[in-house]
């Protein structure tokens, strides 16, 4: 009976490490070809990637601020043209 826990204790652990060493395949595959794409040149450094994505978002936010600068740039001409309005009435 005990060469049979063995046996299983051993099938188990068999298991464990078998799955390990695919998760290590699997973990050094994927840098070995980040490594080859990124000495290939094909694709650009992951600094520039960042930095585009960052430029992305920025001209987003420079968008929306432009459109609020507008809107509120409107609305000030529109409460000065009722100023006057309100100036000559009392005038």
């Amino acid at each position: 009976m005990d060469l049979q826990a063995d046996l299983a204790n051993a099938l188990e652990a068999n298991k464990r490490l078998t799955s390990q060493v695919r998760q290590l395949e699997k973990r050094l595959s994927s840098q070995l070809g980040k490594d080859v794409w990124a000495e290939s040149g094909l694709g650009a450094p992951v600094d520039i990637d960042q930095l585009q994505r960052r430029i992305n978002l920025l001209e987003q936010e420079l968008a929306h601020k432009q459109a609020e600068l507008e809107e509120r740039s409107e609305e000030l001409d529109a409460a000065r043209a009722a100023n006057r309005e309100l100036t000559r009435a009392i005038n």
